[in-house]
């Protein structure tokens, strides 16, 4: 690190948890956010300060005025860009060392694929269980770690799920793929502006934590959040053998 990453990130190098070692491995890695939109806003704005060396987002939409209420990372002189171009503007404004990846795209398959194996860390901030278990399938497959958070009204929600240990359950033996989930969209359901900065920056911390090698994860853990009472509930989550995405016949 030069001079000035020393200054930028000394508050962190002051931790003796992450240090200059801790903050070189931030330097190094690489955050693929799908998403860029209410959670994804605060968990780049956090990656990105930090130092999270490359940060890819990865969002198939345009802003709209009816975003500005949430996603942080977007301006009203912004409404009809895409939000990936609008996420990148704002991130390299706040950090200009970091490289930052804009894909205007919804990715699945080989290309989904590609993206997560090139990446230290995986945050799902999407809003639909078709790409929540697209990312798991890929993440699964990779051996990487994926940070998975979801809010709508009032209610919010955030786990790990780290294939690198072997009793830790993937996101579809929390949900499995093969049951039916109705996707609840807050165009239509709404959501409470704060909650999405409170998932997505917990997102990020769990998202620094795996990359630095400290603490202890939410893999195994499902939190929820009831905004309304401000009360978390922590669940137990086990492996399931018999899942198909990451059970032992897999």
């Amino acid at each position: 690190m030069n001079d000035q990453q020393l200054l930028r990130y000394s508050r962190h190098i002051l931790l003796d948890e992450i240090d200059i070692e801790g903050q070189e491995k931030l330097l190094a890695a690489h955050v693929l956010i799908i998403g860029a939109g209410g959670l994804g806003s605060p968990a780049a704005y956090y990656l990105a300060s930090a130092g999270v060396g490359t940060i890819t987002l990865v969002d198939d939409d345009t802003v709209d005025l009816t975003n500005l209420q949430r996603q942080i990372l977007h301006t009203t002189q912004r409404v009809g860009q895409a939000k990936v171009a609008s996420g990148k503007q704002t991130l390299e404004e706040i950090n200009p060392t970091i490289e930052v990846v804009a894909l205007q795209e919804r990715v699945s398959g080989e290309r989904l694929d590609e993206l997560v194996r090139s990446a230290t860390v995986v945050l799902d901030c999407c809003d639909n269980f078709a790409t929540r278990h697209a990312v798991n399938r890929a993440c699964v497959a990779n051996k990487v770690p994926l940070v998975s958070g979801a809010a709508i009204k009032f209610d919010g929600q955030i786990s790990v799920f780290d294939q690198r240990d072997a009793q830790a359950p993937c996101y579809s033996c929390v949900f499995p793929q093969d049951q039916e989930f109705e996707d609840v969209n807050c165009g239509t359901m709404g959501v409470f502006a704060p909650l999405v900065g409170i998932v997505g920056s917990m997102q990020a911390a769990e998202a620094l934590k795996l990359i630095v090698g400290i603490g202890e994860s939410l893999a195994g853990r499902l939190l929820l959040l009831d905004a309304r009472s401000m009360e978390w509930s922590s669940i137990k989550v086990k492996r399931n053998a018999k899942c198909v995405v990451c059970g032992q016949a897999h």
